[in-house]
């Protein structure tokens, strides 16, 4: 009896610990779902939008100038930002506000990328903090679900 019992308690461990470890390399390697916050990215994802991040893109270093990726945090490690990629390594990018009267330049150091929101006068991006290293993205925006935006102006 005793025997039994170890035998389904061992056995059930071992299925949790082989879908935790299918669930991992999903998430890690293929994406996941993302709610958006902020008003950095308007109009083009508004805040408390749904989209879904695939992760493949940063694995076989696809990701191009105009994606909009899911980047850790350089300032909050514990926290996701979601930019867009405005230049990649050796670019020259435009470093000032779009307010400043004069206009300063860049280029992109090897192994880092440029990032913006399209909310620029509303955006902490690499005009605060400088190029962000590759390894800090998570992955790339591919699909956004409409369905979101409907629910909310239904009355």
């Amino acid at each position: 009896m005793f025997r039994n019992a170890l035998g389904k308690t061992l056995r059930f461990l071992g299925y949790t610990v082989q879908y935790g470890c299918i669930a991992h390399c999903a998430f890690e390697y293929l994406g996941g779902i993302v709610v958006c916050s902020g008003p950095s990215m308007e109009p083009t994802i508004q805040s408390s939008d749904i989209v879904f991040s695939e992760n493949l893109s940063r694995h076989f270093y696809s990701i191009r100038k105009g994606d909009i990726v899911i980047v850790k945090s350089p300032t909050d490690p514990k926290s996701n930002i979601c930019k867009r990629v405005i230049g990649l390594e050796g670019d020259k990018v435009c470093t000032s506000n779009p307010s400043d009267f004069l206009k300063t330049h860049s280029f992109v150091p090897k192994g880092h990328v440029w990032l913006e929101g399209d909310n620029l006068r509303n955006s902490t991006d690499s005009r605060c903090y400088g190029p962000v290293p590759y390894g800090l993205i998570r992955g790339r925006i591919c699909f956004k679900n409409t369905e979101s935006l409907m629910l909310q102006k239904a009355p």
